[in-house]
């Protein structure tokens, strides 16, 4: 109740300002949101349905807009103008997140599950988009591994490639990589792929969160690597804290450690305020996925090579 009410009250000092308003500048930060139980009752490390829904609600009212995690590390933003882009990650493959009801012998999406209520807010607003990435642990204890249906584990992780999700690597059972060698880390991150892969052949896991937040000794452990005849290769590493991240198309993206907003009541709370009193620290698109759009003046804080095609655009 303390939070919701200081949610209210800093949106209440820092009122939205209009997309129509919003001067373009896609060197602005971006909030890539960690979430992890949605669940009853709200704690640390939970976020009830209820407040989930209105994360997604206070977003969409403020002009934020889903990409992908992957689509943010390649620098393709798609969004309509006076649209600002927001990541959904969600950490440690907990029930809340994706659950299925038997329902006349057929199985269902829970409505109140984190899937569930994308899914619905995605066909009432089609305009917010329709994304996350999942950080699953395979090899985890119950209630943690694979969302905690055995039985569905297969249909889970191939629903979410099949329907616009994405799936993220966090380990087989949630390793602390800062305690071990550099073979039992490769074997955690390897095996988790291998795992994930029984069930969706192909498919290309681009990320990986850290637990805990801990690096390994060296970072390139858990950027590339082989153990036990897997080989993986990932192009960012998600930290569990930090704040905004730096535009894609800013020298100061670092890929090797993208920093995360945990949704927190007061982190949440905070982090809107904070974009809605300076907007022009905040991404702000201006339509046209072909360009780059920066403040006049800028060009030295973009990153020295830009992804293909894209042209860059100066404004006042």
């Amino acid at each position: 109740m303390i939070g919701a009410l200081l949610l209210g009250l800093l949106q209440a000092l820092a009122p939205p300002v209009a997309a129509e308003t919003l001067v373009p500048n896609e060197l602005g930060r971006v909030m890539i949101l960690e979430y992890h139980k949605v669940d009853q009752p709200e704690d640390r490390w939970t976020r009830t349905p209820a407040n989930f829904r209105r994360d997604l609600e206070t977003l969409y009212a403020k002009g934020y807009r889903l990409v992908g995690l992957n689509d943010l590390v390649d620098g393709r933003i798609a969004l309509p103008a006076g649209t600002t882009p927001v990541v959904l990650t969600f950490d440690d493959s907990s029930p809340g997140q994706f659950r299925y009801l038997e329902r006349g012998g057929e199985p269902t999406i829970d409505p109140n599950c984190a899937v569930g209520i994308l899914e619905a807010f995605a066909a009432r607003y089609p305009d917010f988009g329709r994304t996350a990435t999942f950080f699953v642990l395979p090899g985890a204890s119950r209630p943690n591994r694979l969302f905690n249906q055995p039985e569905y584990e297969k249909r889970k992780l191939q629903y979410l490639v099949a329907h616009g999700f994405e799936i993220g690597n966090h380990t087989l059972w949630h390793a602390n990589l800062g305690k071990y060698s550099e073979a039992v880390v490769r074997t955690q991150i390897a095996q988790a792929q291998e795992w994930i892969g029984r069930y969706v052949p192909g498919y290309r896991i681009r990320t990986i969160a850290l637990p805990h937040g801990v690096y390994p000794r060296e970072v390139e452990w858990a950027l590339r690597g082989t153990a036990n005849g897997t080989t993986y290769q990932y192009d960012a590493i998600l930290k569990v804290s930090g704040g905004p991240t730096a535009s894609p198309f800013s020298s100061a993206f670092d890929t090797a450690g993208l920093p995360r907003i945990q949704a927190l009541e007061r982190e949440l709370a905070y982090w809107l305020a904070y974009f809605d009193r300076t907007p022009g620290d905040r991404f702000v698109s201006d339509g046209d996925a072909s360009a780059v759009a920066i403040p006049r003046g800028s060009r030295p804080r973009l990153r020295p090579e830009l992804p293909s095609g894209l042209k860059v655009v100066e404004r006042d």
